[in-house]
């Protein structure tokens, strides 16, 4: 089992895109995949047609039960998606509130760690679209991946929520037994701007081999896929979107193999 989870600490740089392409392309190859949605805004949710006003069983359930009926309250919450092998355990508005709730509540940290263990056998890939702010569910999904992917839009304010990011990564590593392998994901680039090539440049000048070594493009097929409610690599595999998460695919199952390539903080 391979958990990514997909975060920055700055909103509309691209990580429900990112959750939604590389999920399909696994699910594509025939392997079962599942998403995580731990943004209470829900948009990974909204994405395959639930509404996170509405839901009645979502991760926020797992933290209410997962101690008392954790089996029920995993497999009432996961919801089949319109691709096939694709599955997911959607957000509800009312996660907003865990952190309030839970207070100084031990153990709370690990739900979702507990849940994934239970889930390892059915679902070799899972994908976590995480929230952009530090809380008990960014803990959570940090807490329960293998490997952190922080998509990064070519913009120069963008690269201010990388270096939040990164410190959060920092403090969350001194109470993992290891650090947690990342890979900054370029986003949204378009080679028609200065600002995204300075953007790009400035990125690989700081941050090294931590930079994926190609980008996401801008590509209006995102939107187009988003609205349809459809995952891009299904709706338009031959899109310029589609072949650069195709890419990145292949980059991560190489790191996958050789985690000594990856950076760490």
């Amino acid at each position: 089992m391979t958990i990514w989870a997909v975060a920055n600490q700055k909103g509309g740089v691209g990580k429900t895109t990112t959750v939604v392409s590389l999920a399909s392309l696994l699910a594509q190859q025939g392997k079962p995949t599942l998403v995580l949605d731990m943004d209470p805004h829900g948009s990974l949710t909204s994405y395959f047609g639930h509404d996170p006003d509405t839901i009645d069983n979502s991760i926020y359930t797992l933290f209410q039960k997962m101690d008392s009926s954790p089996n029920s309250a995993i497999f009432n919450s996961l919801k089949k998606t319109n691709c096939s092998n694709l599955y997911l355990l959607p957000a509800s508005t009312a996660m907003a509130t865990l952190d309030r709730q839970l207070g100084a509540q031990g153990g709370k940290g690990l739900v979702i760690k507990k849940t994934l263990a239970i889930l390892k056998d059915r679902f070799p890939n899972i994908l976590i679209d995480c929230p952009p702010m530090l809380g008990v569910l960014m803990i959570n999904a940090l807490a329960a991946c293998d490997q952190l992917l922080i998509p990064v839009q070519t913009e120069f304010l963008a690269l201010k929520g990388l270096d939040r990011m990164l410190h959060t990564l920092s403090m969350i590593n001194h109470s993992r037994s290891q650090g947690l392998p990342y890979l900054v994901v370029p986003t949204m680039y378009d080679q028609r701007t200065r600002s995204s090539i300075q953007s790009l440049k400035s990125l690989k000048e700081v941050h090294g081999t931590g930079v994926w070594d190609s980008v996401i493009p801008i590509d209006t097929h995102f939107r187009d896929a988003s609205k349809a409610g459809i995952p891009l690599p299904v709706m338009t595999p031959n899109s310029r979107g589609s072949i650069a998460y195709s890419e990145l695919l292949e980059s991560l199952t190489h790191a996958e193999h050789n985690p000594k390539d990856l950076p760490h903080v």
